[in-house]
């Protein structure tokens, strides 16, 4: 029953198939002598686990005796269906209610990101999605988020407002004391501009935290 998957799935349904089963299934084939649950164990212990399939890049994946650029693809469109059946999508015309409808769009993506990724989320005046801007990728420093950079997709635009987004590739959403000093300058640089930032919400596995309220005082209000 080990090397029979498909057979499993038609009988039993998705629910009932393990991680290697599934993953499998994706393959269809092996290679390198291994038939495709063989393939799928070595995947899935090379990446550490399921999270850790998702996460990795296309050519990791394709290094994997017996995966190939292929079988790599089809994971990585597998993992990004998942991803979008997963969210609330933010997209242009949706109205951001909180930081919850933050969480739910951007944790698919954040969640399995091996570096910080920090984004802007334009805002029209009734607190609808224009777009989202990545403004900076890789550990968040005031140099890296820089208010100029921040504003810039803003004042293109133009957006009423902004909501701020970053993940913790940690898991642990708790705010370090560089977010909240990032947050301060930040909101202080939006009211100077007219475009007042709405809320900073950070992304992580174990959840989100938002700034405006683990901030004693949100600045400028």
């Amino acid at each position: 029953m080990r090397d029979r998957p498909r057979e499993r799935l038609e009988a039993l349904g998705a629910e009932a198939l393990s991680d290697v089963e599934l993953v499998a299934l994706l393959l269809r084939t092996g290679g390198g002598g291994l038939d495709a649950v063989a393939v799928a164990v070595q995947l899935l212990t090379a990446s550490g686990g399921l999270a850790g399939t998702a996460r990795a890049a296309a050519a990791d994946l394709a290094a994997v005796p017996g995966v190939g650029p292929a079988k790599s693809a089809t994971l990585g469109a597998a993992f990004e269906l998942g991803r979008r059946l997963a969210e609330r999508r933010l997209d242009a015309g949706i109205a951001v209610r909180g930081p919850a409808d933050v969480h739910a769009h951007f944790h698919p993506h954040l969640r399995h990101a091996a570096q910080e990724c920090f984004i802007t989320v334009l805002l029209d005046g009734r607190h609808r999605v224009i777009r989202h801007a990545l403004v900076s990728r890789g550990t968040l420093t005031a140099s890296l988020v820089h208010p100029r950079e921040v504003f810039r997709p803003a004042l293109r635009e133009p957006a009423a407002a902004v909501v701020l987004v970053h993940n913790h590739p940690s898991g642990d959403p708790t705010p370090s004391r560089e977010d909240r000093e990032i947050t301060e300058r930040l909101v202080r640089a939006g009211d100077l501009l007219g475009i007042p930032v709405l809320d900073h919400v950070v992304v992580a596995e174990r959840g989100y935290a938002s700034l405006r309220e683990e901030l004693a005082e949100w600045p400028g209000v």
